[in-house]
């Protein structure tokens, strides 16, 4: 058993101050406000609910910042791609294997108590499967092992290069499935080895990678489990589904699709205002990546449009270029704020917007995760984060007022222990395992060639 004491924390029911958090096998067991510490009592500043991270491909943490330099056509994310697609031909098990495991832990740094591997380098370079189909699914969850992250793990389903069918080009290969072979590779990976907080689901990748008929296959490989998919990211992708299948992207798919909270719907940032009420409608969660989708260029998603039609919304790395919750969490507003010429953009009259945007990124990750997270409450998932609020941006801080100096005005810094499932991985802003993951990660960067 372990005993948290909190000078303030933030409940469902919201803020109280002088909180006892009794943790028993990865859950929250109890919860017992007005108290004073007690020897053997981790004693922290502020506790909050741990947020998942809803989608990383990790394999991309090592070629960030390889890709600022401008060719000669316009960038775009259709050129940053081929360049991806070139780096990850570099890539052997034992290095995706090392890379993972370094960004898991600088997330949980960061303040995620969990992450979504959005996995869909499955082969060897040239395509060919390895001997175990699932190697490389493996690999995510060794490196789980290592970083002890809470995992939900999507293998993904990649068929086509794109709505017309066409063979995957170069790279690609490395993805590539039919359903079939894609069922078996589902049925080969292995979770067992990790805690039992490890969740297992599966994700088409976009319509543009799978055909209509695998979409439904996926839909009913694992029934109830988290389902995920790109959806509506760039223009060139609306106008290449629109010409294909006839109807935009979230209109085709609301059509032809049972979409509702067992979805994530990642990106969703060219939607127009009739989709983004439907598609809040269902119950499935948007997956936001602000710091990735300014990097491309993406485009900005409505967010005051979908949390004012009730929808949920959580939040990734996606290609991990800079892993920081909390600018995570900035960049989503000023998004808003910068298209709409407004401020305190998804604020409401009763909270902040820094506990807007944390509370909803705590709980739509969760439910996108598939975990029993997301907010500190008896029975929970222990995902826990506690910011340490002695730093100077923090000073006198309290209740909403500390969400938003933390997330406006201070930094991932400011995190200073995370509890993933209970496991106490981060302590004093440093995982535990840190110098063993790092020497590895570096070992790997030595070797990698630049793009």
């Amino acid at each position: 058993m372990t005993t948290i004491w909190a000078e303030q924390a933030l409940l469902p029911q919201g803020w109280v101050r002088d909180v006892r958090i009794t943790l028993q096998d990865g859950r929250i067991a109890g919860i017992a406000p007005g108290t004073q510490p007690s020897p053997g009592d981790t004693r922290v500043g502020a506790l909050l609910p741990a947020p998942a991270n809803l989608h990383a491909h990790a394999f991309q943490r090592a070629m960030a910042g390889m890709t600022e330099r401008r060719g000669l056509a316009e960038d775009s994310f259709w050129t940053w791609r081929q360049l991806m697609f070139r780096f990850l031909d570099q890539l052997t098990p034992e290095d995706v294997q090392a890379i993972t495991a370094y960004v898991q832990m600088e997330m949980l740094e960061a303040g995620y108590g969990a992450s979504v591997e959005f996995h869909y380098l499955h082969h060897a370079p040239g395509g060919v499967p390895y001997a175990d189909l699932a190697e490389m699914a493996q690999r995510i969850v060794a490196a789980a092992g290592e970083s002890g992250i809470g995992l939900t793990l999507l293998p993904v389903l990649y068929s086509q290069g794109g709505c017309d069918g066409r063979a995957l080009g170069p790279g690609q290969v490395r993805f590539g499935n039919d359903p079939d072979r894609f069922a078996r590779l589902v049925e080969a990976t292995d979770l067992t080895t990790l805690p039992p907080d490890a969740v297992l689901g599966v994700a088409p990748h976009s319509l543009r990678a799978v055909t209509p008929e695998g979409l439904a296959a996926c839909i009913a490989l694992r029934p109830g489990a988290p389902l995920h998919m790109h959806l509506a990211e760039q223009i060139a992708e609306v106008d290449e589904v629109r010409a294909h299948l006839g109807a935009r992207p979230v209109e085709w798919l609301l059509a032809h699709a049972p979409v509702d909270a067992r979805w994530c719907l990642i990106h969703c940032t060219q939607m127009q205002r009739p989709e983004t009420l439907a598609l809040a409608a269902t119950g499935a969660v948007a997956g936001l990546c602000p710091i990735t989708e300014s990097s491309l260029g993406d485009g900005i998603f409505d967010g005051v449009a979908w949390t004012g039609a009730g929808g949920r919304f959580g939040i990734g790395s996606d290609s991990n270029i800079r892993i920081s919750l909390s600018e995570e969490l900035r960049t989503l507003d000023y998004s808003q704020r910068l298209r709409d010429h407004s401020r305190a953009a998804l604020a409401t009259v009763d909270q902040s917007t820094g506990r807007v945007l944390l509370e909803g990124a705590a709980q739509g990750g969760a439910q996108a995760a598939g975990r029993d997270a997301g907010a500190i409450a008896p029975g929970r998932l222990a995902d826990l984060l506690a910011l340490d609020t002695t730093g100077v941006d923090l000073e006198g801080r309290q209740g909403d007022a500390l969400l938003d100096a933390w997330i406006f005005a201070s930094d991932d810094r400011a995190v200073s222990e995370v509890w993933s499932a209970g496991r106490h991985l981060v302590t004093a802003g440093r995982h535990v395992a840190r110098d063993g993951i790092e020497a590895r990660y570096r070992a790997v960067m030595r070797r990698l060639k630049a793009i």
